[in-house]
């Protein structure tokens, strides 16, 4: 059945054959010529137009010529004439090459017996692949031609016409008169004939199925109808294959890879290895505007001028089909990877050399070198690295980490210099721990650090080393690694300063080794300050501020003293860290952004280095700090995670955060725990109401199996408890609040600026109805917090004291709790504050005076996206007894502090890529609030933005000014604080 409907479209060349038998009968022969490419039916034309001639009374005489007969003198001759059964009476004695005859006198006698076969009927004369016949009975054919045209003889011939690289011989008509000859070329099948062949096998196949089998038969009958027989085979009780396959190594018998390497014999060698070298390709070779041609050619060594029309012959047979940029590929991922199969490795490897060569040499972009190199034998030349480490560049600038160590392992591969090396060790090993919290990483930087080289480069693999081992709760050997470079740095105090304070800033992840370092750092600044440097003193300041030894005055006007001294390049990103984080728990927001960025700016993303994470931790708590929950949970990027930054992007940190579907990364089998992310998101969770989420990414580590004692711990514990206080589980909050402060106590941690842990504690106290330990612990808070002296930990400790003091003194002391709190940059820590007013003056019967705080609370809650808080103070306005809302769901007032910093840029022309590079967001962020923003201010597309915000602009700057609220400063002091 399947022969049948692909012969249905050989109706044309049927009913061509049988007109010619007619004219034939009648007493006047002709040639007729079937011309089509391998594979498109002639044999089966052939056979078809022979049993149509037999079954209408025609006699036939059939042969097919084969490549081994070209050498043999009438070989095609011999096997047509020689005399079978049915001729065996009428033909005589046959002419035989042992009688001695020339070839001219023998192809007379040949001529003579033809004529006799065709002296009483007519006679069908079928020679299939005429192309490989031998010169004699080309001419043969070619002369009974010339002398058929009185003759009841039909001769129908068979000759692949098909565009191949070498240049064709000539064809058997071509001596012949156009008059003697009727030609027909075989096209080849269209997609409903082909499919008609599909569901004649296999009628129940779904259309994706059939047109995956259309495209893999690539126009051929002969390549359709061996898959469709593979296929067949691998029908199991009636039921189809689940699909159709990409390799032929899931087809059995493998009638489908035979027919393609039949297919690629017939074309000759020249073909064969200009198809192989396309599979190979498959799709590089053609980006800068250079076409395949070229590139083939150079692969398969062939003449490039005649790759053009093969791609295009194939094209139109069916075989190759353009990607949607344009790119000549083959049809189905089956046929290239059966066209390829053939093909040695040895051979390919050597073709993917010389395409790697030659696209270099024409200055193609390094990622599709480097693709072809990525499956070359080892180079040895300096090119091949120079062109894998660019690919790498690119591929993490890109984010495509994955691609980046494929590249990266390729390059080590080349034979380079022992510090070149060093360096790419580094990068692998940074980017192998980073990809999964991997140990693989760690081997090779240990390798780089042993690597001979300059004194820097071997700072740098010691630094990338240790920030891996502490990451992994190993911080004693991570000192250690540290401390071991001291006897190659002997003439370099710069750099044993460096290593010096990295393994302080390392440190943090043990508690007496953190001792150790800072013991020994502060021992040496008393006597020689310049032995540690300026890096080195901003890690005592931001030692005293955690402490509660410092003012956040005194600690700034030192901070900034510091940036302003000279500082050597390596050490500059943890002078910068460090200060970035003293300013921002001074609630200098813009200052510690702008120092974040001077230090990101100068980091390579791609290389561990503890800083790194630091920066990244330091932007998540000041995106905490302005309330900026969007940014937490939908950029992972936005808070430094276990393992991020140290990734392309900084993207390595918590996996899955997305806002939707929780996975804490990694953290499986990490011994270190979560990280600052994971303590943002919970937090962030919580205040934006999706209390599920946050439990079920708490409930993801078990801190039991951690073996890491760093801050964030601590501040995961923190942030497990306002989880659980906002479930209404008091008692659990409150394990958790108490053991963070006794382990942030144990490591000298005391101030509220670090993690507030007091003041959630007293709350929880007096949920549990034991008001003199809330004083006790909201009293010791206000006096640490005054030590520091900002408004955003003074203002919380006054809100919570108030609160377990009660009467006119509480009420007291929360109306100072608002008033400092609006005299800070960072006011959402006023949310709460202005809660606690609200409920006071319920308490004390001044329910009108009530409603105005209540009421902003709820506003600014509202602003910020903090569905918790204006649940709370929506509540106590109904308890105060307003029956009015205190919100607007939409509207200028709706939209956040972000909403409204990202609304103004696009507003002004700023594309979603130019906003989120301008902001330090993810893009996707920037769509995220874009959406929102539309949904509350009623319009669907960007090109309204501009109007209703000039619309609203002035209201909302008076709105602005009333409140002193600004987009820069809105916050949330229990999500921004950081830990150390």
């Amino acid at each position: 059945m399947c022969e049948l409907a692909a012969l249905r479209e050989r109706r044309a060349a049927l009913d061509l054959v049988a007109a010619e038998a007619d004219r034939a009968r009648a007493g006047s022969g002709r040639l007729v010529l079937l011309r089509g490419a391998t594979g498109t039916g002639r044999t089966a034309l052939l056979e078809a137009v022979a049993e149509q001639a037999a079954a209408r009374g025609t006699r036939v005489l059939r042969a097919r010529c084969s490549p081994e007969d070209t050498e043999v003198s009438f070989a095609a001759a011999l096997r047509l004439l020689l005399p079978g059964a049915e001729f065996a009476g009428r033909a005589g004695r046959f002419p035989d090459v042992s009688d001695g005859l020339d070839d001219r006198t023998y192809a007379a006698q040949l001529w003579q017996t033809l004529c006799s076969f065709a002296a009483d009927s007519p006679l069908l004369v079928a020679v299939d692949d005429v192309h490989f016949a031998d010169e004699l009975s080309r001419r043969w054919l070619v002369e009974a031609a010339r002398r058929i045209d009185r003759l009841p003889l039909l001769l129908v011939v068979t000759e692949r016409g098909q565009y191949d690289i070498d240049p064709p011989s000539d064809g058997l008509a071509h001596a012949l008169s156009p008059t003697l000859v009727r030609t027909h070329t075989l096209a080849p099948l269209s997609t409903d004939g082909a499919a008609q062949m599909v569901r004649a096998d296999f009628g129940d196949a779904s259309p994706d199925w059939v047109e995956d089998c259309v495209r893999a038969g690539g126009g051929s009958p002969l390549l359709l109808r061996a898959l469709l027989d593979d296929l067949r085979a691998e029908e199991r009780d009636g039921t189809l294959p689940a699909s159709v396959p990409d390799t032929c190594a899931a087809l059995y018998p493998g009638a489908y890879q035979a027919a393609v390497s039949w297919w690629l014999d017939s074309a000759g060698p020249a073909t064969a290895g200009v198809a192989r070298a396309l599979a190979a390709l498959d799709g590089d070779g053609t980006e800068d505007g250079h076409g395949p041609a070229e590139l083939l050619a150079r692969m398969a060594g062939v003449d490039s001028a005649r790759v053009p029309g093969w791609l295009t012959a194939m094209t139109r047979l069916g075989l190759l089909r353009p990607d949607p940029e344009g790119r000549p590929g083959y049809a189905h991922p089956l046929l290239r990877d059966a066209v390829l199969s053939g093909w040695s490795s040895v051979r390919r490897q050597a073709a993917h050399r010389t395409a790697a060569e030659t696209m270099q040499r024409r200055g193609d972009r390094a990622a599709a070198v480097a693709r072809q190199l990525l499956r070359a034998p080892v180079v040895g030349l300096t090119w091949a690295v120079g062109v894998l480490l660019d690919a790498a560049a690119l591929a993490l600038r890109d984010a495509r980490t994955d691609d980046a160590l494929v590249l990266l392992r390729r390059a080590l591969d080349e034979p380079m210099p022992a510090a070149r090396r060093a360096t790419v060790l580094i990068e692998l090993g940074s980017l192998e721990f980073a990809a999964a919290r991997s140990s693989a990483g760690i081997p090779r930087l240990a390798e780089a650090t042993r690597l001979p080289g300059a004194a820097q480069d071997r700072v740098r693999a010691a630094v990338a080393l240790g920030t891996a081992l502490a990451r992994q709760g190993e911080t004693r050997a991570a000192v250690d690694v540290l401390r071991g470079q001291d006897e190659h740095l002997t003439d370099h105090p710069d750099l044993a300063r460096l290593l010096g304070t990295a393994s302080a800033l390392l440190s943090d992840h043990d508690r007496s080794i953190r001792e150790e370092a800072y013991h020994w750092l502060s021992e040496t600044a008393e006597l020689s300050p310049e032995a540690v440097g300026p890096a080195g003193q901003a890690l005592l300041v931001r030692y005293d501020a955690t402490a509660g030894r410092t003012s956040a005055d005194a600690a700034m006007r030192r901070t900034r003293a510091l940036l302003a001294e000279p500082v050597d390049p390596l050490s500059e990103p943890y002078l910068l860290g460090t200060a970035a984080a003293v300013a921002q728990w001074a609630d200098e927001l813009d200052e510690a952004e702008r120092l974040v960025r001077r230090g990101l700016a100068g980091q390579r993303p791609s290389l561990l280095h503890p800083m790194h994470l630091a920066l990244l931790n330091v932007r998540a708590d000041i995106t905490a700090a302005r309330g900026g929950y969007a940014e937490l949970l939908a950029d992972p990027s936005a808070g430094a995670g276990a393992g991020a930054g140290t990734g392309a992007g900084g993207a390595g940190g918590a996996e899955g955060i997305t806002g939707r579907t929780w996975r804490p990364g990694g953290s499986r089998s990490q011994p270190s725990g979560p990280a600052n992310v994971h303590a943002h998101a919970v937090i962030a969770l919580v205040e934006t109401g999706r209390t599920q989420e946050a439990a079920r990414l708490a409930d993801g580590f078990d801190l039991g199996l951690t073996r890491d004692d760093s801050w964030e711990l601590n501040r995961f514990l923190y942030a497990r408890g306002v989880l659980r206080a906002a479930c209404g589980d008091p008692a659990g909050a409150l394990d958790d609040f108490l053991e963070c402060g006794r382990r942030q106590t144990a490591r000298d941690v005391v101030s509220p600026v670090v993690t507030p842990w007091r003041s959630a504690a007293a709350e929880c106290r007096l949920a549990l109805g034991e008001p003199q330990d809330a004083l006790d612990l909201a009293g010791e808070e206000l006096r640490l917090a005054l030590v520091w002296n900002t408004p955003r930990p003074v203002g919380r400790a006054l809100r919570v004291l108030g609160t377990a003091t009660g009467g006119r003194r509480g009420l007291e002391l929360a109306d100072r709790a608002v008033r400092t709190l609006r005299e800070g940059a960072v006011a959402t820590e006023l949310i709460p504050a202005l809660i606690a007013q609200g409920r006071q003056l319920v308490a004390a019967g001044e329910r009108s005076r009530a409603r105005d705080p209540l009421r902003e609370a709820a506003e600014r809650a509202e602003r910020l996206g903090a569905v918790r808080l204006r649940a709370l103070a929506e509540e106590a306005l109904r308890e105060g007894g307003s029956r009015r809302a205190a919100t607007a769901l939409t509207g200028w007032e709706a939209l956040t502090g972000s909403e409204r910093r990202i609304a103004a840029l696009a507003a002004d022309g700023r594309t979603n890529a130019e906003i989120a590079e301008l902001l330090h967001l993810a893009r996707r962020t920037v769509e995220t609030h874009l959406t929102s923003t539309y949904r509350k201010l009623g319009i669907r597309r960007r090109a309204e933005l501009a109007t209703a915000l000039t619309e609203r602009s002035a209201e909302a700057a008076e709105t602005t000014g009333a409140t002193g609220v600004t987009g820069a400063a809105e916050a949330t002091g229990a999500a921004g604080v950081r830990g150390t």
